[in-house]
């Protein structure tokens, strides 16, 4: 269970959350004080959340009885729309993973009955990954899901905070995003 410590300071009644990058940080400055410590203060607090992130999203997709890499592929072929289906070229694209990895995770996913291949009309030797009616509700349930926990992450923060943060952690993930090849 994570504890928040409240400092009060009573001269101003301001009120300071302290967490434990804040105690790194500190002991870092005190350490190094030759070294300018203050990426850590933003950089490491964006690592924790991520850690936090990861078991709230394991917990959303372990209540429907999926994996994390299982919920990636299901939610791009639900994105894609109707009739909900990618090449495995397409899967790889936006999943991030080598072709073996895919044509791995296709198989699995086949065979709990969420996915399905079929022939590619437009090239007789690819193939087509289809999302299945199991695997399309499956997909929005854990999305619901996850969302649930994502909001409860956020709810310390107001809506204009939370457009802020996003549009800040944006200017720093485009770069990444946007590299060619």
């Amino acid at each position: 269970m994570d504890v928040k410590r409240l400092y009060v300071d009573t001269t101003l009644t301001l009120i300071v959350m302290e967490d434990e990058v804040d105690r790194l940080v500190a002991a870092w400055r005190r350490e190094r004080p030759d070294l300018d410590v203050e990426p850590l203060e933003v950089l490491s607090r964006v690592s924790r959340l991520a850690r936090h992130l990861d078991r709230a999203r394991r917990l959303a997709f372990s209540e429907h009885n999926l994996e994390p890499w299982e919920f990636d592929v299901l939610t791009a072929l639900r994105r894609a729309g109707t009739p909900y289906q990618l090449s495995p070229g397409q899967l790889l694209t936006q999943t991030l993973v080598t072709s073996g990895t895919m044509t791995n995770r296709i198989d699995r996913l086949a065979k709990k009955g969420l996915v399905e291949r079929l022939p590619d009309p437009n090239d007789r030797r690819g193939v087509l990954v289809r999302l299945t009616d199991e695997g399309r509700d499956r997909a929005d349930q854990a999305l619901a899901g996850l969302l649930d926990q994502e909001r409860a992450i956020l709810a310390e923060l107001s809506r204009a905070q939370r457009g802020e943060l996003a549009g800040l952690l944006r200017q720093l993930t485009a770069p990444f995003d946007n590299i060619p090849g």
